[in-house]
């Protein structure tokens, strides 16, 4: 078996973050949401990996390599353009050949990997297999209807009027089937080649489609209030450690890491918290469910319930709360602004914030 990721898409979602940076390498945990679903490929024992991948190629590239830091031999597929996931299987023909694949989309995040999926689409030997999950609006995914006895008997993408609250999470298993039904389609509404339409079209043909409403958790993080909920889920399953330096001064409460070069002075910091190498934090507050990158600087400040990427400095700020706060940004003080500041700041922004 195969896998094809797809990690074309530009991200519009998580402007202006994304202007300067690929949505599937935003950090959760200071790690990209990209790395956590290459990690569970390899752990489900799959080796060869097709990357679809846009305009951040170069970015993109750079971060993963050969694939052999995770255990894989990546082979990268570029799209010209983000025209659908049926599209990013229609680019990837020659390089999965007759195989089985899954196809994992590269800004989802899912807990308990992607293992037991895998081992079930080998023995029951489905056509295709979906996973499934209730959601609050629909309207927003792909959405599958299914008859009394739980089989699907439908899938619509984006649909005005749903027929059921079970959207599809970003993963899919398929046999060789599936490139017949990609050659049939037609771009939709949304001008795209929609993978619901190629299942859509299994289904129609009478061919086995299975399905699976996961228990689990599952999100996709193409808004900051996803990444910051997906930060959050993530951090609750630290160990502490410091391996950094912490002066008398600073009080460490529950599960904190300090990584290897990071200096805490005179600071409080409440975990779960994970504080990148090279960070310094400098009496400051840190509160829970904070990622602060590499490189980062936190001067006389407070944060809580935000993920600040590598380099960024905050100094002199009263507080700042459930903000995406990009590379190489600068928050400093300005007057009359109150205590309480929500930031969503592209990379290399610099920003005045009074205290």
């Amino acid at each position: 078996m195969k896998a094809l990721v797809l990690a074309g898409g530009s991200g519009t979602r998580l402007r202006p973050i994304t202007h300067t940076s690929a949505k599937q390498l935003v950090p959760v945990a200071n790690k990209p949401v990209l790395f956590y679903g290459l990690e569970a490929i390899a752990e489900a024992g799959i080796r060869e990996l097709g990357l679809v991948v846009g305009d951040t190629h170069a970015e993109i590239e750079a971060a993963v390599g050969d694939g052999s830091a995770f255990g894989l031999q990546v082979t990268y597929l570029r799209q010209e353009a983000p025209l659908g996931l049926a599209h990013g299987v229609l680019i990837a023909r020659d390089f999965l050949g007759d195989d089985d694949f899954v196809m994992y989309l590269g800004d989802n995040f899912i807990v308990g990997g992607i293992s037991g999926l895998v081992d079930r689409f080998v023995r029951e030997r489905p056509t295709a297999q979906i996973m499934l999950t209730k959601v609050g609006d629909p309207r927003q995914f792909g959405v599958a209807e299914l008859d009394a006895a739980g089989r699907v008997v439908g899938l619509e993408e984006k649909p005005v009027r749903p027929k059921s609250d079970l959207a599809l999470v970003g993963v899919y298993l398929f046999s060789q089937a599936i490139h017949a039904a990609v050659a049939e389609l037609k771009p939709s509404w949304r001008g795209e080649l929609e993978i619901t339409d190629a299942i859509q079209w299994l289904i129609e043909a009478n061919l086995r489609v299975e399905s699976s409403v996961i228990s689990g958790y599952w999100k996709d993080t193409g808004n900051v209030t996803d990444m910051l909920e997906v930060n959050r889920l993530v951090l609750e399953s630290l160990d502490r450690r410091v391996s950094g330096l912490v002066d008398q001064a600073s009080e460490l409460i529950g599960r904190v890491v300090v990584e290897p070069g990071a200096v805490v002075e005179r600071s409080r910091v409440v975990g779960p918290v994970i504080i990148g190498p090279g960070a310094r934090v400098q009496d400051s507050y840190v509160g829970p469910f904070t990622s602060i990158g590499a490189d980062c600087a936190v001067v006389r400040s407070e944060i809580e319930y935000s993920i600040v990427l590598p380099r960024a400095s905050i100094q002199g700020v009263g507080r700042i709360e459930s903000s995406l706060i990009g590379h190489d940004v600068e928050v400093t003080p300005a007057p009359d602004t109150p205590k309480a500041h929500r930031l969503v700041l592209g990379d290399h922004s610099k920003v005045q914030i009074s205290s």
